[in-house]
């Protein structure tokens, strides 16, 4: 089968390369791939600044369908539709932060796509822990964008203490905070989403999801936005998802007295930022890394009860051929969640 692999360490090293058809173990099930979604850490892993361990199938943002299953699985069948946590595909399951659920610490870890082998290709035999059925009716594409999905439910509903009548600032317009968009409107916070020169149509699928102001730094400053839609006060909770310097300072800035700071991007580098906010305001601050085992199976009810739907987030889907072309697309910013997908 043809699977994109990252095949040496150092920066590019990635290529589309015919390999053998995993096999299925006896505590294992083997997931037909229906879409394998391009995410920033693909991008890192090509670059070779994210951590890797070539020879290496690239993609962990997945769904699929099981098509075999291990003569010691009973927890899911053949021809189920299934999303997959590919982050947990190697823990040691015992230090203190995998008994407590929160596995993405372990020390041991490494998931797939960059660990281990991931979803750009045909099949990928996971563990049944880490599939789950994704409710009737839920698309296998939308489904696909379950870990972003996770890490912004994370962030939005059990790191961050949101509450309605707040009003909420979204600092970076691409998936990741679209998607904490789309938790905020469904909890009727009202939400300000600010992007760079350049996010013009990121914007507006802001706009079109619910955001209740959107904000072009590039046109317009943050803070007279903030000050207009607060009545001075300013937010009381930011989500920095944009990992630059810029955007870590308009998030402390456009917060009120004793607001809240949610780090979901990664910057990616040492930065320098005006600390006294934190000294002066009083500001609660927090990170948020990915997900637990239980955020997961939150989604899965997020997903069965129908309030929130993610394909309007999807641009493009492609066949793996085009992969140059999904990643050109992502890095350049012309599109938000891109979609790739085994060809026959």
């Amino acid at each position: 089968m043809k699977a994109l692999m990252k095949y040496a360490p150092g920066d590019g090293n990635v290529e589309i390369r015919e390999i053998e058809e995993p096999v299925c173990g006896e505590n294992q099930v083997k997931v037909e791939v229906a879409f394998c979604g391009v995410c920033g850490t693909d991008l890192h892993v090509m670059r070779d600044t994210f951590r890797n361990y070539p020879p290496v199938i690239l993609g962990h943002e997945f769904s699929g369908r099981i098509v075999e299953r291990g003569s010691k699985v009973t927890s899911v069948s053949v021809g189920d539709a299934v999303t997959v946590l590919g982050a947990t595909a190697v823990t040691c399951g015992q230090c203190t932060f995998c008994r407590s659920g929160n596995f993405m610490f372990c020390r041991n870890r490494r998931g797939m796509g960059h660990g281990v082998n991931g979803a750009f290709t045909r099949y990928a035999v996971v563990r049944p822990d880490q599939a789950y059925r994704i409710p009737e009716g839920f698309a296998l594409d939308e489904a696909a964008l379950s870990e972003p999905f996770a890490a912004a439910l994370q962030a939005v509903t059990e790191v961050t203490q949101v509450r309605l009548g707040d009003t909420a600032l979204i600092s970076g317009s691409g998936p990741i905070g679209l998607l904490c968009l789309k938790l905020l409107v469904a909890e009727g916070v009202k939400t300000i989403v600010a992007g760079a020169a350049g996010d013009g149509a990121r914007l507006e699928s802001a706009r079109a999801i619910g955001a209740a102001c959107v904000v072009n730094i590039g046109e317009r400053s943050l803070a007279d936005a903030v000050r207009d839609e607060t009545g001075g006060a300013g937010v009381d909770v930011a989500f920095e998802c944009a990992g630059h310097p810029d955007s870590v300072r308009g998030c402390l800035e456009a917060l009120r007295p004793m607001g809240r700071y949610t780090q979901v991007a990664i910057c990616g580098r040492e930065i320098q930022f005006p600390i006294d906010h934190i000294f002066y305001k009083q500001l609660t601050m927090g990170g948020s890394v990915c997900y637990t085992a239980r955020t997961w199976e939150r989604l899965m009810k997020i997903y069965a009860q129908g309030r929130v739907r993610l394909g309007d987030l999807i641009s493009a889907r492609l066949p793996l051929a085009e992969w140059r072309t999904a990643f050109d697309l992502c890095i350049e910013k012309k599109a938000l969640k891109v979609l790739l997908y085994p060809e026959a």
